[in-house]
């Protein structure tokens, strides 16, 4: 066994279906080994958010530098980071330490609408953390709040604003278009330099959603290091949430948005 080895730099969720927590089910249940370094803490259940308490940054330096002076990641997953002093600390540290993949899930509100990112980040994580990026995984609404626009509705709408973001300096984006709750499938939209494609699958009818952005970004991320390309692994990610997501209302944990059944393929 020599599996590759995913770091998660994100928030806890007590709840245990976003965050960290998800982050750490994903990785597992998709075979790489997972570490984490934790930036806040919520006071969090399946309906909403009662709170957050935010790490100091010094000591959030102090975990990401110790892990990396002994730990070799090949995989890097970003989720919530709070505030913008958090979203510089993470900046700096990929400046002077590039893993050789990241994936960024910019994180700004959580399925019950609770804002999970301070407004005066956005212009920081946009500006500092989408270029150190390898792929950001923004839903409707966060692309449309890095880009000072409203969310995309149509087609062609998703196409312009991938493709702004790309403008913006982050090397590839995955536009998840889960938000348009009318259509009866969940398009998401891929582009990068030389590649687009569109990523199709039949709408889910469930409630239980709590943590599907986290969980497909830290799938990508766990698949990375042992698929040939970009897409491939993003194609095997969205197959793996899909059917999280199909099994979802076997795990009862809660009575508002549950989560996702990270490891339908082992619990019977």
């Amino acid at each position: 066994m020599n599996p590759p080895i995913a770091l998660t730099i994100a928030t806890s969720d007590p709840s245990g279906g976003a965050g960290i927590q998800a982050d750490l089910k994903t990785f597992s249940a998709l075979g790489a080994y997972g570490t984490a370094v934790l930036v806040a803490l919520t006071a969090q259940n399946t309906h909403g958010v009662t709170g957050v308490h935010v790490v100091p940054t010094a000591f959030i330096t102090q975990q990401l530098e110790t892990l990396v002076a002994d730990v070799s990641v090949d995989a890097v997953k970003i989720g919530m980071l709070a505030n913008a002093e958090v979203v510089n600390t993470v900046a700096d540290f990929l400046e002077r330490h590039r893993p050789p993949s990241v994936v960024l899930d910019p994180v700004m509100v959580a399925t019950s609408g609770d804002r999970l990112l301070d407004a005066s980040a956005v212009r920081d994580l946009r500006d500092r953390l989408l270029p150190l990026a390898d792929l950001v995984t923004p839903n409707l609404p966060e692309a449309a709040a890095l880009l000072e626009t409203e969310p995309a509705r149509e087609d062609e709408e998703i196409i312009r604003q991938a493709d702004a973001l790309r403008e913006l300096g982050v090397a590839r984006v995955l536009l998840k278009g889960g938000h348009r709750v009318e259509s009866a499938e969940s398009a998401d939209y891929y582009v990068d330099g030389d590649v687009s494609r569109w990523l199709r699958a039949p709408r889910v009818d469930t409630t239980h959603t709590h943590g599907t952005g986290c969980t497909l970004s830290s799938a990508i991320a766990a698949l990375r290091p042992r698929r040939p390309d970009w897409l491939s692994a993003i194609e095997d990610a969205k197959r793996y949430v899909t059917q999280s997501l199909r099994a979802a209302d076997a795990v009862k944990v809660g009575s508002g948005h549950g989560p996702v059944h990270h490891f339908h393929a082992w619990w019977r």
